[in-house]
Protein backbone atom coordinates (compact mmCIF):
# COMPACT_ATOMS: atom_id res chain seq x y z
CA UNK A 1 0.00 0.00 0.00
CA UNK A 2 2.76 2.46 1.09
CA UNK A 3 4.67 1.44 -2.03
CA UNK A 4 1.39 2.28 -4.09
CA UNK A 5 0.63 5.82 -2.58
CA UNK A 6 4.25 6.65 -3.05
CA UNK A 7 3.91 6.10 -6.49
CA UNK A 8 0.32 7.88 -6.97
CA UNK A 9 2.32 10.97 -5.02
CA UNK A 10 5.35 11.00 -7.60
CA UNK A 11 2.88 10.75 -10.38
CA UNK A 12 0.71 13.14 -9.25
CA UNK A 13 3.84 15.34 -8.61
CA UNK A 14 5.49 14.97 -12.70
CA UNK A 15 2.13 15.69 -13.35
CA UNK A 16 1.87 18.94 -11.80
CA UNK A 17 5.90 19.46 -13.26
CA UNK A 18 4.54 18.86 -16.78
CA UNK A 19 1.81 21.17 -16.34
CA UNK A 20 4.05 24.14 -14.99
CA UNK A 21 6.41 23.84 -17.58
CA UNK A 22 3.44 23.63 -20.30
CA UNK A 23 1.87 26.80 -18.53
CA UNK A 24 5.05 28.33 -18.64
CA UNK A 25 5.87 28.15 -22.37
CA UNK A 26 2.17 28.57 -23.27
CA UNK A 27 2.36 32.09 -21.55
CA UNK A 28 5.31 33.09 -23.94
CA UNK A 29 7.55 36.10 -23.72
CA UNK A 30 7.39 39.82 -22.26
CA UNK A 31 9.24 42.48 -23.73
CA UNK A 32 9.92 45.47 -22.10
CA UNK A 33 10.13 49.28 -22.95
CA UNK A 34 10.10 52.49 -20.63
CA UNK A 35 8.72 55.54 -20.85
CA UNK A 36 9.68 58.80 -18.63
CA UNK A 37 8.03 61.85 -18.74
CA UNK A 38 6.41 64.65 -17.39
CA UNK A 39 3.02 63.58 -15.80
CA UNK A 40 3.15 66.16 -13.50
CA UNK A 41 5.28 69.74 -13.49
CA UNK A 42 5.40 71.92 -16.74
CA UNK A 43 3.95 70.35 -19.44
CA UNK A 44 2.31 67.93 -18.12
CA UNK A 45 -1.13 69.17 -20.00
CA UNK A 46 0.47 67.01 -22.71
CA UNK A 47 2.74 64.37 -20.96
CA UNK A 48 -0.36 63.33 -18.30
CA UNK A 49 -2.61 62.32 -21.85
CA UNK A 50 0.80 60.77 -24.02
CA UNK A 51 1.05 58.80 -20.50
CA UNK A 52 -2.52 57.20 -21.15
CA UNK A 53 -2.17 56.65 -24.72
CA UNK A 54 0.77 54.87 -24.08
CA UNK A 55 -0.83 52.54 -21.28
CA UNK A 56 -3.62 51.95 -22.61
CA UNK A 57 -2.36 50.59 -26.92
CA UNK A 58 0.25 48.12 -24.19
CA UNK A 59 -2.83 47.27 -22.52
CA UNK A 60 -4.89 46.77 -25.68
CA UNK A 61 -1.65 44.94 -26.92
CA UNK A 62 -1.46 41.90 -24.35
CA UNK A 63 -5.36 41.90 -23.68
CA UNK A 64 -5.87 41.03 -27.62
CA UNK A 65 -2.92 38.84 -28.18
CA UNK A 66 -1.49 41.08 -30.67
CA UNK A 67 1.75 39.66 -30.02
CA UNK A 68 -0.09 35.93 -29.52
CA UNK A 69 1.36 34.38 -25.83
CA UNK A 70 4.36 37.05 -25.87
CA UNK A 71 3.14 40.27 -23.90
CA UNK A 72 4.75 43.44 -23.58
CA UNK A 73 5.65 45.41 -20.22
CA UNK A 74 6.14 48.89 -20.46
CA UNK A 75 7.55 50.75 -17.28
CA UNK A 76 6.30 54.29 -17.21
CA UNK A 77 7.55 56.88 -14.82
CA UNK A 78 6.94 60.52 -14.26
CA UNK A 79 10.37 62.76 -14.57
CA UNK A 80 8.21 66.33 -13.89
CA UNK A 81 10.05 67.56 -17.14
CA UNK A 82 13.64 67.55 -15.40
CA UNK A 83 16.43 65.74 -17.05
CA UNK A 84 18.47 64.82 -14.25
CA UNK A 85 15.04 62.88 -12.95
CA UNK A 86 15.03 61.55 -16.92
CA UNK A 87 18.36 60.26 -16.54
CA UNK A 88 18.03 58.08 -13.75
CA UNK A 89 14.18 56.60 -14.79
CA UNK A 90 16.36 55.76 -18.17
CA UNK A 91 19.45 54.11 -15.63
CA UNK A 92 16.96 51.84 -14.17
CA UNK A 93 14.96 50.49 -17.42
CA UNK A 94 18.18 49.62 -18.80
CA UNK A 95 18.93 47.32 -15.59
CA UNK A 96 15.26 46.35 -16.00
CA UNK A 97 16.24 45.08 -19.49
CA UNK A 98 14.24 47.31 -21.80
CA UNK A 99 14.54 46.85 -25.64
CA UNK A 100 13.24 50.40 -26.73
CA UNK A 101 13.05 53.34 -24.70
CA UNK A 102 10.07 56.18 -25.23
CA UNK A 103 11.96 59.67 -24.11
CA UNK A 104 9.51 62.77 -24.10
CA UNK A 105 11.02 66.34 -23.69
CA UNK A 106 13.46 68.13 -26.26
CA UNK A 107 16.38 68.93 -23.64
CA UNK A 108 16.80 65.27 -21.98
CA UNK A 109 16.85 63.53 -26.03
CA UNK A 110 19.69 65.87 -26.07
CA UNK A 111 21.14 65.64 -23.07
CA UNK A 112 21.12 61.68 -23.37
CA UNK A 113 22.05 61.46 -27.00
CA UNK A 114 25.33 59.97 -25.95
CA UNK A 115 23.81 57.29 -23.54
CA UNK A 116 21.81 56.50 -26.35
CA UNK A 117 24.05 55.75 -28.83
CA UNK A 118 26.31 54.14 -26.43
CA UNK A 119 23.60 51.92 -25.17
CA UNK A 120 22.67 51.50 -29.09
CA UNK A 121 19.05 51.10 -28.59
CA UNK A 122 16.26 52.45 -30.06
CA UNK A 123 14.47 56.08 -28.77
CA UNK A 124 10.83 57.59 -30.26
CA UNK A 125 10.87 60.71 -28.60
CA UNK A 126 7.93 62.64 -27.56
CA UNK A 127 10.02 65.79 -28.87
CA UNK A 128 9.90 66.08 -32.35
CA UNK A 129 13.10 68.97 -32.51
CA UNK A 130 15.07 68.34 -35.78
CA UNK A 131 18.92 68.70 -33.57
CA UNK A 132 17.56 65.39 -32.19
CA UNK A 133 18.88 63.69 -35.56
CA UNK A 134 22.03 65.42 -35.47
CA UNK A 135 25.04 63.16 -35.05
CA UNK A 136 22.34 60.06 -33.88
CA UNK A 137 21.77 56.62 -35.09
CA UNK A 138 18.97 55.84 -32.62
CA UNK A 139 16.49 58.16 -32.15
CA UNK A 140 13.16 58.28 -34.24
CA UNK A 141 11.10 61.08 -34.25
CA UNK A 142 7.63 59.65 -34.84
CA UNK A 143 6.61 62.55 -37.02
CA UNK A 144 8.02 65.77 -39.35
CA UNK A 145 10.12 67.65 -37.02
CA UNK A 146 9.18 71.10 -35.44
CA UNK A 147 11.36 72.41 -38.54
CA UNK A 148 9.28 70.70 -41.06
CA UNK A 149 6.09 71.81 -39.11
CA UNK A 150 7.42 75.56 -38.64
CA UNK A 151 8.62 75.38 -42.70
CA UNK A 152 5.04 73.80 -43.85
CA UNK A 153 3.13 76.85 -42.45
CA UNK A 154 5.57 79.24 -43.63
CA UNK A 155 5.17 77.92 -47.37
CA UNK A 156 1.03 77.74 -46.42
CA UNK A 157 1.30 81.31 -45.79
CA UNK A 158 2.82 82.21 -48.93
CA UNK A 159 1.46 80.16 -51.36
CA UNK A 160 -2.28 81.27 -50.12
CA UNK A 161 -1.36 85.24 -49.32
CA UNK A 162 -2.63 87.71 -51.92
CA UNK A 163 -0.28 91.21 -52.16
CA UNK A 164 3.27 91.95 -51.71
CA UNK A 165 5.36 89.60 -49.69
CA UNK A 166 4.29 88.34 -46.89
CA UNK A 167 5.36 90.08 -43.35
CA UNK A 168 5.61 87.22 -41.06
CA UNK A 169 6.43 87.27 -37.45
CA UNK A 170 7.49 84.32 -35.40
CA UNK A 171 6.36 83.87 -31.37
CA UNK A 172 8.28 81.07 -30.25
CA UNK A 173 9.17 78.87 -26.22
CA UNK A 174 12.19 80.64 -24.80
CA UNK A 175 13.95 77.14 -24.79
CA UNK A 176 16.16 74.99 -27.30
CA UNK A 177 12.49 73.50 -27.79
CA UNK A 178 11.50 76.51 -29.41
CA UNK A 179 14.34 77.65 -30.90
CA UNK A 180 15.10 74.46 -32.65
CA UNK A 181 12.66 75.67 -36.24
CA UNK A 182 13.89 79.15 -36.25
CA UNK A 183 17.22 78.94 -38.17
CA UNK A 184 16.10 76.40 -40.51
CA UNK A 185 12.61 79.06 -41.32
CA UNK A 186 15.53 81.89 -41.94
CA UNK A 187 17.07 79.30 -44.02
CA UNK A 188 14.02 78.73 -46.14
CA UNK A 189 13.80 82.23 -46.94
CA UNK A 190 17.27 82.31 -47.76
CA UNK A 191 16.79 79.58 -49.91
CA UNK A 192 13.95 81.43 -52.05
CA UNK A 193 10.75 81.22 -50.11
CA UNK A 194 9.06 84.63 -50.25
CA UNK A 195 8.82 85.11 -47.08
CA UNK A 196 10.21 88.19 -44.85
CA UNK A 197 10.68 87.36 -41.32
CA UNK A 198 9.97 90.50 -39.58
CA UNK A 199 10.47 89.75 -35.55
CA UNK A 200 10.77 86.28 -33.73
CA UNK A 201 9.21 86.70 -30.14
CA UNK A 202 10.33 84.32 -27.17
CA UNK A 203 7.35 84.92 -25.19
CA UNK A 204 7.81 85.18 -21.08
CA UNK A 205 5.60 84.31 -18.54
CA UNK A 206 3.39 87.95 -19.11
CA UNK A 207 -0.50 87.95 -19.06
CA UNK A 208 -0.89 90.42 -21.89
CA UNK A 209 0.15 90.81 -24.71
CA UNK A 210 -1.09 94.13 -26.05
CA UNK A 211 2.91 95.66 -26.73
CA UNK A 212 3.88 92.93 -28.49
CA UNK A 213 0.82 92.97 -30.53
CA UNK A 214 0.75 96.31 -31.67
CA UNK A 215 4.24 96.55 -32.36
CA UNK A 216 3.63 93.85 -34.57
CA UNK A 217 0.71 95.58 -36.30
CA UNK A 218 2.99 98.71 -36.38
CA UNK A 219 5.52 96.83 -38.39
CA UNK A 220 2.50 95.49 -41.19
CA UNK A 221 3.19 91.86 -39.71
CA UNK A 222 -0.50 90.01 -41.19
CA UNK A 223 0.78 86.55 -39.84
CA UNK A 224 2.29 84.76 -36.68
CA UNK A 225 3.51 81.22 -36.42
CA UNK A 226 3.82 79.64 -33.13
CA UNK A 227 5.91 77.09 -31.53
CA UNK A 228 5.64 76.75 -27.87
CA UNK A 229 2.76 75.00 -25.55
CA UNK A 230 -1.22 75.86 -25.27
CA UNK A 231 -1.18 78.13 -22.68
CA UNK A 232 0.91 81.46 -24.01
CA UNK A 233 -0.83 81.08 -27.39
CA UNK A 234 -4.15 80.93 -25.79
CA UNK A 235 -3.06 84.44 -23.81
CA UNK A 236 -2.49 85.41 -27.27
CA UNK A 237 -5.49 84.55 -29.06
CA UNK A 238 -7.16 86.27 -25.97
CA UNK A 239 -5.26 89.35 -26.51
CA UNK A 240 -6.02 90.09 -29.74
CA UNK A 241 -9.70 88.99 -29.94
CA UNK A 242 -9.56 91.72 -27.23
CA UNK A 243 -7.90 94.53 -29.24
CA UNK A 244 -10.14 93.83 -32.78
CA UNK A 245 -6.78 92.38 -34.53
CA UNK A 246 -7.70 88.84 -35.31
CA UNK A 247 -8.25 88.20 -38.94
CA UNK A 248 -11.49 86.43 -39.38
CA UNK A 249 -10.53 85.17 -42.71
CA UNK A 250 -6.76 84.24 -44.09
CA UNK A 251 -4.61 87.04 -43.87
CA UNK A 252 -7.35 89.59 -44.01
CA UNK A 253 -5.74 92.91 -44.45
CA UNK A 254 -5.24 94.74 -41.21
CA UNK A 255 -5.39 91.88 -39.18
CA UNK A 256 -3.27 88.75 -37.77
CA UNK A 257 -4.02 85.25 -38.72
CA UNK A 258 -2.14 83.26 -36.04
CA UNK A 259 -0.84 79.75 -37.08
CA UNK A 260 1.00 77.11 -35.03
CA UNK A 261 3.00 73.85 -34.66
CA UNK A 262 1.63 70.71 -32.73
CA UNK A 263 2.12 71.57 -29.15
CA UNK A 264 0.22 75.21 -29.68
CA UNK A 265 -2.89 73.20 -30.96
CA UNK A 266 -5.64 70.46 -29.83
CA UNK A 267 -8.48 70.53 -27.78
CA UNK A 268 -7.20 71.76 -24.72
CA UNK A 269 -6.42 75.43 -26.88
CA UNK A 270 -9.78 75.61 -27.45
CA UNK A 271 -10.47 75.20 -23.77
CA UNK A 272 -8.27 77.64 -22.96
CA UNK A 273 -9.07 80.54 -25.68
CA UNK A 274 -12.67 79.79 -26.36
CA UNK A 275 -13.93 81.88 -28.88
CA UNK A 276 -10.79 83.83 -29.99
CA UNK A 277 -9.53 80.00 -31.34
CA UNK A 278 -11.65 80.76 -33.76
CA UNK A 279 -9.86 80.48 -37.58
CA UNK A 280 -6.28 79.43 -35.66
CA UNK A 281 -4.52 76.92 -38.11
CA UNK A 282 -2.64 74.23 -36.98
CA UNK A 283 -0.60 71.25 -38.49
CA UNK A 284 0.18 67.98 -36.92
CA UNK A 285 0.61 64.80 -38.83
CA UNK A 286 -1.47 63.17 -35.80
CA UNK A 287 -5.30 62.51 -36.68
CA UNK A 288 -7.77 64.37 -34.88
CA UNK A 289 -11.23 62.76 -33.00
CA UNK A 290 -13.54 65.84 -34.83
CA UNK A 291 -12.14 64.08 -38.44
CA UNK A 292 -13.80 60.91 -38.68
CA UNK A 293 -11.69 57.83 -40.09
CA UNK A 294 -10.42 54.57 -38.93
CA UNK A 295 -7.95 55.81 -36.61
CA UNK A 296 -10.66 57.85 -34.58
CA UNK A 297 -12.44 55.05 -34.39
CA UNK A 298 -9.93 53.11 -32.71
CA UNK A 299 -8.95 56.01 -30.97
CA UNK A 300 -12.57 56.32 -29.31
CA UNK A 301 -12.90 52.66 -28.72
CA UNK A 302 -9.48 52.27 -26.70
CA UNK A 303 -10.57 55.28 -24.74
CA UNK A 304 -13.84 53.86 -23.86
CA UNK A 305 -12.30 50.19 -23.28
CA UNK A 306 -9.87 51.61 -20.77
CA UNK A 307 -12.14 54.16 -18.56
CA UNK A 308 -10.75 57.27 -20.09
CA UNK A 309 -12.73 60.16 -19.99
CA UNK A 310 -14.06 62.81 -22.58
CA UNK A 311 -10.94 64.87 -22.51
CA UNK A 312 -8.13 62.56 -22.56
CA UNK A 313 -10.20 60.35 -25.08
CA UNK A 314 -10.10 63.37 -27.44
CA UNK A 315 -6.60 64.45 -26.52
CA UNK A 316 -4.35 64.48 -29.80
CA UNK A 317 -1.62 63.80 -27.14
CA UNK A 318 -3.35 60.55 -26.12
CA UNK A 319 -3.15 59.97 -30.17
CA UNK A 320 0.75 61.01 -30.08
CA UNK A 321 1.07 57.96 -26.76
CA UNK A 322 -1.02 55.51 -28.99
CA UNK A 323 0.90 55.81 -31.65
CA UNK A 324 4.46 55.81 -30.34
CA UNK A 325 3.67 52.67 -28.53
CA UNK A 326 1.84 51.01 -32.04
CA UNK A 327 5.32 51.82 -33.53
CA UNK A 328 7.57 49.87 -30.82
CA UNK A 329 5.06 47.14 -30.70
CA UNK A 330 5.26 47.00 -35.04
CA UNK A 331 8.88 46.73 -34.91
CA UNK A 332 8.38 43.31 -32.07
CA UNK A 333 5.91 41.85 -34.40
CA UNK A 334 7.81 42.74 -37.37
CA UNK A 335 11.09 41.12 -36.05
CA UNK A 336 8.72 37.96 -34.56
CA UNK A 337 7.87 37.41 -38.10
CA UNK A 338 11.68 37.75 -39.30
CA UNK A 339 12.45 35.02 -37.10
CA UNK A 340 14.83 37.36 -35.06
CA UNK A 341 15.25 37.51 -31.24
CA UNK A 342 13.79 40.53 -30.08
CA UNK A 343 16.82 42.82 -28.97
CA UNK A 344 17.35 46.23 -28.97
CA UNK A 345 19.71 45.52 -32.23
CA UNK A 346 17.04 43.59 -33.88
CA UNK A 347 14.07 46.43 -33.10
CA UNK A 348 16.84 48.81 -34.38
CA UNK A 349 16.76 46.43 -37.50
CA UNK A 350 13.39 46.58 -38.14
CA UNK A 351 12.81 50.57 -37.96
CA UNK A 352 15.39 51.14 -40.27
CA UNK A 353 12.78 48.78 -42.34
CA UNK A 354 10.17 50.48 -42.40
CA UNK A 355 9.76 51.83 -45.88
CA UNK A 356 8.51 51.20 -49.23
CA UNK A 357 6.17 48.33 -49.25
CA UNK A 358 7.37 48.00 -45.30
CA UNK A 359 6.07 51.40 -44.54
CA UNK A 360 3.93 50.89 -41.30
CA UNK A 361 0.15 52.92 -41.51
CA UNK A 362 -0.71 53.00 -37.67
CA UNK A 363 -4.32 54.98 -38.76
CA UNK A 364 -3.70 57.10 -35.69
CA UNK A 365 -0.98 59.48 -38.35
CA UNK A 366 -2.37 61.08 -41.89
CA UNK A 367 0.28 59.31 -43.57
CA UNK A 368 2.38 55.96 -43.24
CA UNK A 369 5.31 55.83 -41.03
CA UNK A 370 8.67 55.67 -42.92
CA UNK A 371 12.30 55.24 -41.25
CA UNK A 372 15.58 54.71 -42.74
CA UNK A 373 19.69 55.26 -42.33
CA UNK A 374 19.13 58.56 -43.99
CA UNK A 375 15.40 59.56 -43.01
CA UNK A 376 14.44 59.23 -39.17
CA UNK A 377 11.30 61.28 -38.93
CA UNK A 378 8.50 59.05 -39.04
CA UNK A 379 5.44 60.73 -41.15
CA UNK A 380 6.91 63.30 -43.77
CA UNK A 381 3.56 64.89 -44.30
CA UNK A 382 1.12 67.10 -41.94
CA UNK A 383 -2.65 68.06 -42.35
CA UNK A 384 -3.31 71.78 -41.64
CA UNK A 385 -5.95 72.17 -39.05
CA UNK A 386 -8.60 75.16 -38.56
CA UNK A 387 -10.76 75.78 -36.11
CA UNK A 388 -14.25 76.44 -37.43
CA UNK A 389 -17.20 76.56 -35.42
CA UNK A 390 -15.58 75.63 -32.06
CA UNK A 391 -13.97 72.22 -33.81
CA UNK A 392 -10.91 71.47 -35.07
CA UNK A 393 -11.49 70.96 -39.36
CA UNK A 394 -8.74 69.74 -42.05
CA UNK A 395 -8.26 72.08 -44.65
CA UNK A 396 -7.35 70.18 -47.96
CA UNK A 397 -5.39 67.17 -47.78
CA UNK A 398 -1.97 66.47 -45.92
CA UNK A 399 0.88 68.62 -47.16
CA UNK A 400 5.05 67.53 -47.40
CA UNK A 401 7.36 70.47 -47.20
CA UNK A 402 9.45 71.41 -50.18
CA UNK A 403 12.21 73.76 -48.85
CA UNK A 404 13.08 71.32 -46.09
CA UNK A 405 14.34 69.11 -48.68
CA UNK A 406 16.60 71.80 -50.39
CA UNK A 407 17.50 72.99 -46.95
CA UNK A 408 18.92 69.50 -45.37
Amino acid sequence: MKTKKALFIHVGLALLLILAFGAQAQAGNTYKLGLSLAITGPTSDAGNPYSKGVEDYIKYVNDEKVLGDDKVECFIRDDQYKTDITKRNFEDYLDMGIVLYLNYSTGSTLGLKRDFEEEQIPVIPASFHAGNLVDSHYIFLPIASYSSQMVTLAEYVVANHKGDTPKVAMFIHPSAFGRGPVEDAKKAVKAGLKMDIVEVVEHGKDLDNTATLKRLLNKKVQYVICHTVQSPVATLLKDAQRLGIAAKTFGEKGKITFLGAHYTGGNDLIALAGSAAENYFWTTSYTLTSVKGEGTDFQLALAKKYGRDEKAANSHNYTNGIMVAQVAVEAIKRAKADGKEITRKSLYEELLAMHGDRSYDPKTTVAPVTYSETDKEGVDKLQIYRVDGGTWKAVGEPIESVFMKKIK
